[in-house]
Formats: structure tokens, sequence, C-alpha cells
């Protein structure tokens, strides 16, 4: 097997790790020439570091949609038994502010004004197709890691709790603002928290419109492990360390968790489908309120991208 060359990578902020891209034969270049996602593959741990690195908001466009299946469909085609090794799965976001602000608002909003149930509902089955395929980990024996470095909103939050395990900074916030402007979380948010933590406080979680801090959700459960500011990739390796020996039973574990929850693809899409529909119960205030938070997501991008 052809083991490529090595080069230094700076995976992110002011950390730098040597991560080994060794593109072995049978893994897709492709993979590694996504527009809105950068993906490195550490051979010696035999893990794929993924990073959101969008061309303008942090949301999840259509486009970084395109490349979130692609990303999907490259690593079942390379990785697996008799494959390219593949233990761990890792995804971060360029930005050590913003992790993902969550749903196309912006695509949304002219959606709605259009009527087009279609498009809403065929947006929202896309993005539970992804999650239910990160669920089953792409029917791989691996780990799934969401390593989280500043803010997750809406469905960047809900992506992230389909994820095996999260590792996130201290300074790192999580909410779900749908409920600001008259809607609810309709990818994933109502099946992952009433599961892990009930439907009593998931509901609670859902409708507070509540920034919750990275201890808060440690101490609830949703975060597994806490990561002092700047050290998030080092303690996603460190926690890679410590499961390698564990491997396979980790693994087994949360198969098993999810053999429990008995969560089906229909069950996200029918949620998404309500949702599609109370999207176009929405009235002109809530959409100005919706068009506020895209312009106050914007101006916090641009900060981002000129420091």
């Amino acid at each position: 097997m052809d083991s490529g060359a090595s080069s230094a990578v700076p995976l992110t902020g002011d950390d730098e790790l040597l991560a080994e891209s060794v593109l072995h034969a049978s893994i897709p270049n492709e993979l590694f020439e996504l527009n809105e996602l950068d993906v490195l593959y550490e051979d010696r741990s035999a893990t794929l570091w993924s990073f959101i690195n969008p061309e303008g908001r942090p949301s999840f466009t259509p486009a970084l949609l395109d490349d979130f299946e692609k990303w999907q469909d490259l690593i079942e085609r390379g990785f697996g038994p008799e494959k390219v090794p593949l233990r761990y799965l890792v995804l971060g976001s360029r930005s050590p502010d913003v992790f993902c602000f969550g749903g196309d608002l912006d695509l949304f909003q002219r959606l709605i004004r259009k009527r087009d149930r279609d498009a809403l509902v065929d947006y929202g089955h896309r993005c539970c197709r992804i999650l239910e395929r990160n669920i089953r980990t792409l029917d791989i024996p691996m780990l799934t890691i969401g390593m989280v470095q500043g803010t997750a909103l809406g469905g960047g939050f809900e992506a992230l709790l389909s994820f095996d395990y999260i590792v996130a900074e201290k300074q790192a916030t999580f909410g779900l603002p749908e409920i600001m402007f008259g809607l609810f979380p309709g990818m994933g948010a109502h099946a992952f928290l009433s599961r892990k933590l009930g439907s009593a406080m998931a509901d609670r979680i859902i409708v507070s419109n509540e920034t919750f801090t990275a201890q808060q959700l440690y101490d609830l459960g949703i975060v597994h492990h806490l990561a002092e500011p700047g050290d998030g990739v080092n303690a996603v390796r460190d926690f890679i360390k410590k499961s390698d020996r564990r491997h396979a039973g980790l693994v087994g574990s949360r198969r098993a968790i999810k053999y429990v929850w008995n969560l089906e693809l229909a069950e996200l899409n029918r949620i998404t489908e309500m949702w599609a529909d109370t999207a176009l119960e929405l009235r002109e205030q809530d959409l100005k309120v919706m068009s506020r938070l895209v312009s106050a997501q914007g101006r916090l991008a641009e900060r981002i991208a000129a420091a």
C-alpha cells in the first residue's frame, strides 16, 4: 500500500499538529478536494480529520450539504474492513469561534415566501439522511467525534447530537434559537434529545431559546469531554489515545445504545415534514426576526474572517 508523502498541516487556531494525509491507493482523491470541507487522514491512528470550511457564512447551505453527501459517499468507498483502516472520524470547524450556525435561514425565508413546501421538505430530508448515515457510522466499525471550539446553533447543534462523542472547548456555546422566530428545530433535536435526556428535558431545551455552555451540557451528559480553550485538537488526540485499546468495546457499546434508540430515518423525515408545515405558518414579523438573525450571523462571520 502506497504510503504517500507526509505534510505538516495546521489543523486549527494556534495549534499546529502533524497530520499525515496518506493517500492510499483506495482512498478516492476527491475526498481531499471538496470545496467546503477540509479532510486529512492521519495514518498512525487511522483517524480522518474533517473541518467545515465554507466560503461564506458557516451554515448548512445546499453547497455544504453537497459536500457532506460526497464526503460520506467517498468515506464509504475508501475505508472500512479490507480497505483503508478507519477507527475515528472527527468533524470540527476551521473557525475557532463558530462550529456551525445551523440551517440556511436565508434560503428558508425565500422558500417560505414562495410557499415552496416541496423544497423545504427536500432540504430537510437531505439533512436527515446525512444524520442517519452518521448515526450508523456509515456501517464502518469506527467512533465518530464532534469537536466544538465555538458556537453551535440550530442544525449545527443537531448535527453534533448524531456523533458518538462530543469534545468541546470550555468557551463553546450551544443553542436552538428556532423558537424565537416561531419555528422549532426540525432535523433531529427532538429525536436525539428525547432519547438522551427524556422528552420533558428535551422540550425544555428546545423551547427555552437559552444558550448553554459546554459545562452545562457536560453536566447533562451531552458533551462527553471538556477541553481548555484552544486545546480541542489535543483533547481529541488524547481521547483517541485513551480509547484505542478499548476501541472494539466502545464501538460495540455505541451500537447497542443506538439499537435501543430504535431511531429510523422515517421518524426523522416525518419530523422534518412537520417542521416544513410549521415554517409555512410563519408570519412576516417572524421572517423579519429570522432575517435579523441572518444579518447578525453574517456580521460575526465577517469579523472572524477579517481577524
